[in-house]
C-alpha cells in the first residue's frame, strides 16, 4: 500500500466561466479547423490526381531516356569496349613483356659470355703469376735459408768461442772474489767483536748513571711527590673550592632568591592576564551585543517585521490566490474547451465537406460526365470509326497482307535460299581448304620424317576377319606379306 500523499484535486470552476469560454474558443477555433479540413483535402486531391501521376510519369520518362539507354551503353558499349581495350593492353604487355624477355635473356646469354671468358682468362693469368711468384718465392726462400744457415755457421762459431773464454775469465774471476769475499768477511767479524767490547767499555759510566741516578732522582724526588700533591691536595681543594665556593652559593641564591621572585612574577603576570582577559571579554561581549542589537534594529527587525508580511502578505499570496483560483483554472478551462472545440469543429468540417461534397457530385461531376459521355465521347467514337478504324482495316487487309505476301514469296524466300546455298558453298569451301592443308602438312612430315606428324608409329592388330578388336588397337588388312611385298 502507497504511503504517498495524492495530489489535491482542484476545485471544478463555475459553470459561469466554462460556457463562456467553451463559446468563444468554438466561435475561434471552427474557421482554422475548417481551414485546415480544406487544405488537407485539398493536399489529398493534389496528391491523388497531380503529384503522384506525375511523379510516376517523370520516374517512366527517366526509366525510357536516361536508365535504359545507359544500361544498354553500359551492357552494349561501354563494357565490351573496356574488355576490348583490356583484352589488348593485355596482348600488348605480354608481347613487350615476350620481347623485353627475349632481349634480357639475349643480353644475359651474351654477357654471361664474354663474364665467363673474362673470368678464365683472368683466372689463367692470375695462376700463372701465382706459378711464377711461388717458384720466385721458392727460390728466395731456399736462398734465404741457405744464407741464413752459412751465417748461422759462421756467427755459431765465433759465439761458443767467445762464451768459452769469457766464460773462463768469469769463472777465474769468481774464484778470485769468491776468496777476498771470505778473507773481508773473517776481518769484519773481528772489528765488529772489538767495536762491541769498546762501546760496552765506553757506555757503561753513563748507562749505570742514568739507570741508577737520573731515573731513581726523577722518578722518586719528582714524579711520587708531583703525584701526591694532585690526588692529595690539588683535587680534593678545587673540589671543596667548586663545591662550596660556586656550587652551593649558586643553589642558595636560585631557591632563597631567583625562584621565589620568579614565582611571585609569574603569579603576577597569571593574575593580571586573567584580570585583563576578564575585562576585554567583558568588554568585547558588550561591543558585539551592542552590534547585534544595531543590526537587529536597522536589519533584522525591518526584513522581519516589515518586508516579510508586506510582500507576504501584499505579493505572494494574492498572487497564489490569483494563480490557484483563477489562472489555473481558466488555463485548464481553456486547454479543455481547445480540445473538445477542436473534436467539434473537426465534426462540423466534416459534414460541411460532405454537403459540399454531395452538392459538387450532383451538381457538378454528375452534368459533366452526363455531358462527356453523351456529347463527346460518342461522337468522337463515331469520328474515329469511321475516319480511323475502317480505314486502316481496309488498307491492312487489301493493301498490306498482299504486300507483305509478295515480299514473303518473292524476295525474302529467294533471298534466304541464296544465303543458305552462300553457307553451304563458303562451308564447302573452307572444308576442302582444310583438308587440303592437313593432306599437305601430312606428306610434308612422311617426306621429311617417314610418319604422321604427331603421332608415334603403333603395330597394327590381325584380327583374322573378326569383327571384335583389340581394345586402342587398329585391324590389319587380311593380306599376308607375300601378297603385300
Amino acid at each position: 500500500m502507497s504511503t504517498e500523499t495524492p495530489a489535491p484535486v482542484p476545485p471544478a470552476p463555475h459553470p459561469l466561466i466554462r460556457i463562456p469560454v467553451r463559446i468563444v474558443v468554438l466561435v475561434l477555433i471552427l474557421p482554422v479547423r475548417m481551414t485546415w479540413d480544406a487544405l488537407k483535402a485539398t493536399g489529398r486531391l493534389l496528391d491523388r490526381t497531380l503529384l503522384r501521376p506525375t511523379g510516376r510519369a517523370l520516374t517512366w520518362l527517366l526509366d525510357r531516356t536516361v536508365r535504359r539507354p545507359a544500361r544498354w551503353l553500359w551492357h552494349r558499349v561501354l563494357a565490351p569496349a573496356g574488355r576490348g581495350v583490356a583484352w589488348a593492353a593485355t596482348g600488348a604487355g605480354r608481347g613487350v613483356a615476350w620481347v623485353l624477355g627475349g632481349l634480357w635473356r639475349g643480353l644475359a646469354w651474351v654477357f654471361g659470355g664474354l663474364w665467363r671468358a673474362l673470368a678464365w682468362i683472368v683466372g689463367g693469368v692470375w695462376r700463372g703469376l701465382a706459378w711464377v711468384s711461388g717458384g720466385v718465392r721458392r727460390g728466395l726462400v731456399w736462398m734465404a735459408g741457405g744464407v741464413g744457415r752459412a751465417l748461422d755457421w759462421v756467427f755459431g762459431g765465433l759465439w761458443r768461442a767467445l762464451a768459452r773464454v769469457f766464460g773462463g775469465v768469469w769463472r777465474g774471476l769468481g774464484w778470485g772474489l769468491e776468496r777476498v769475499r771470505g778473507v773481508a768477511a773473517w776481518f769484519g767479524r773481528g772489528l765488529a767483536v772489538l767495536a762491541g767490547w769498546v762501546g760496552r767499555g765506553v757506555a757503561w759510566p753513563f748507562v749505570a748513571l742514568w739507570r741508577h741516578v737520573v731515573v731513581p732522582v726523577v722518578r722518586y724526588g719528582i714524579a711520587v711527590p708531583a703525584g701526591l700533591l694532585w690526588r692529595r691536595v690539588l683535587v680534593p681543594f678545587g673540589a671543596g673550592l667548586w663545591r662550596y665556593g660556586v656550587v652551593a652559593p649558586a643553589r642558595g641564591l636560585y631557591g632563597r632568591v631567583l625562584a621565589p621572585l620568579g614565582r611571585g612574577a609569574g603569579w603576577l603576570l597569571t593574575r593580571s592576564g586573567r584580570a585583563s582577559a576578564w575585562v576585554l571579554t567583558r568588554l568585547g561581549r558588550g561591543i558585539a551585543a551592542g552590534v547585534t542589537g544595531l543590526g537587529r534594529v536597522l536589519f533584522v527587525w525591518p526584513w522581519r517585521y516589515v518586508l516579510v508580511p508586506l510582500v507576504t502578505y501584499g505579493i505572494v499570496r494574492p498572487a497564489v490566490w490569483l494563480w490557484q483560483r483563477v489562472l489555473a483554472p481558466l488555463g485548464r478551462e481553456i486547454r479543455d474547451a481547445l480540445a473538445i472545440c477542436w473534436r467539434t469543429a473537426g465534426f462540423v468540417s466534416v459534414a460541411v465537406g460532405r454537403g459540399l461534397a454531395w452538392l459538387a457530385r450532383h451538381l457538378v461531376a454528375r452534368p459533366l460526365v452526363w455531358a462527356a459521355r453523351h456529347l463527346v465521347a460518342r461522337p468522337f467514337t463515331w469520328l474515329a470509326r469511321r475516319l480511323v478504324t475502317r480505314p486502316a482495316a481496309w488498307v491492312y487487309r487489301e493493301v498490306c497482307v498482299p504486300a507483305g505476301h509478295w515480299v514473303r514469296d518473292a524476295v525474302w524466300a529467294p533471298a534466304r535460299q541464296a544465303a543458305a546455298e552462300a553457307r553451304r558453298s563458303a562451308r564447302a569451301v573452307l572444308a576442302s581448304a582444310r583438308d587440303s592443308v592437313t593432306r599437305a602438312r601430312r606428306d610434308a612430315w612422311r617426306s621429311l620424317l617417314g610418319g604422321r606428324p604427331g603421332e608415334p608409329h603403333v603395330a597394327q592388330a590381325r584380327t583374322l576377319g573378326s569383327t571384335t578388336n583389340v581394345p586402342g588397337a587398329a585391324p590389319a588388312p587380311e593380306i599376308s606379306p607375300q601378297q603385300r611385298g
